[in-house]
């Protein structure tokens, strides 16, 4: 699970109202450098600080014999991005050449493996936002700096009842950017280099497509160390790989490989990581032949059998924030933190 940090309510999804502006951020959280290699280019740093993502090493692994997977229509594009805001925790831009019509998000976090704290989803809600109302936008692509996706929430701060923020206040409304990326009118493509663990294995569920390259590690880690996602993050996971597959994911925490989920149909498309880009790019552009009006209904025609979960995700929202304030996710997070398995067996004799 993953938090946001400080901003405005109610907007589509829980974002703030088309048009208004992110609060302004605390001097110290300045806007960051654009990410190299965002999407599949060249690699940027992920080296670790202490006590983060101990379990999650950059992944290079390539996968033998992936499936490739193109859209129709192999020439060579020309592609650039035009920033469009400056953020602190994300890039947001706009594309230009072959690339005009399509948003970028890009997860700037590499020093934690693209890592979500309050900041960054607060981020990504209002460039999801923007990139709804953009007239001239008509597919977004989320991806991660630094040669990964997203490893989920930071569990550096992490505390009972959720994230803390700036202020130090426990805040847990990833929910609502899961909301966000469903209900934007847009297709919204997850572009996967590396890791997708945890809560980036969710954000990336929860996209319209998924591109992935052939070292893109795939998972979920939650109950091992100390948390969970009882609303879409379980319940659409079982609409698209069944209910046995959803259960051992979720219930083992293993990891899987570009092929793994490319067979279980977790993801379209595998490339090598330097198409990745180019590949998502062509998928872009190919949507962006298609009438928007029809892709828009669609969307909501898919989204019809799983709206009834907006219901179960709120307990389950509800329920996160108490677990993270047990003694059995304490457990879990001290353990993620000290590099060790953690010891549930404590635990075990709850009546209920």
């Amino acid at each position: 699970m993953g938090v946001a940090g400080r901003g405005g309510r109610t907007g589509p999804g829980g974002g703030r109202r088309p048009g208004q502006p992110l609060r302004r951020h605390r001097a110290a959280d300045g806007p960051r450098p654009a990410p190299r290699g965002a999407g599949g280019g060249a690699r940027g740093g992920t080296h670790r600080p202490p006590g983060t993502a101990p379990h999650l090493r950059p992944h290079r692994r390539r996968v033998p014999g992936a499936t490739q997977a193109r859209p129709q229509g192999g020439e060579s594009v020309t592609i650039a991005w035009r920033r469009v805001r400056d953020y602190c925790d994300i890039v947001y831009e706009h594309g230009e050449g072959d690339a005009s019509g399509i948003a970028r998000i890009v997860i700037n976090r590499p020093e934690v493996l693209n890592a979500f704290r309050p900041l960054t989803i607060d981020e990504m809600r209002d460039a999801f936002t923007d990139a709804w109302y953009d007239t001239t936008i008509g597919v977004v692509l989320l991806t991660g700096a630094g040669g990964n996706f997203c490893s989920g929430g930071d569990v550096r701060v992490r505390a009972g009842g959720g994230y803390l923020d700036a202020d130090g206040r426990p805040r847990l409304q990833v929910t609502h950017l899961h909301r966000l990326i469903r209900e934007i009118p847009k297709p919204v493509i997850a572009v996967v280099d590396g890791y997708a663990i945890g809560g980036g294995h969710v954000l990336h569920v929860l996209c319209d497509l998924t591109i992935a390259s052939t070292r893109a590690v795939f998972g979920q880690i939650g109950p091992k160390y100390g948390s969970f996602d009882a609303g879409f993050g379980a319940i659409y996971l079982a609409r698209i790989v069944g209910e046995k597959k959803a259960r051992e994911i979720w219930y083992l925490c293993r990891r899987y490989s570009a092929q793994e989920a490319l067979d279980m149909g977790l993801v379209n498309a595998v490339v090598p990581p330097e198409r990745l880009e180019e590949e998502a790019v062509a998928w872009g552009r190919e949507l962006l032949q298609r009438g928007p009006t029809a892709l828009r209904f669609l969307k909501h025609a898919f989204n019809a059998d799983t709206d009834h979960v907006y219901g179960i995700q709120n307990l389950a929202h509800g329920a996160t924030a108490l677990y993270y304030a047990t003694e059995e996710s304490e457990e879990g997070t001290r353990a993620f933190l000290e590099k060790r398995p953690p010891d549930f067996s404590r635990f075990r004799a709850h009546p209920w």
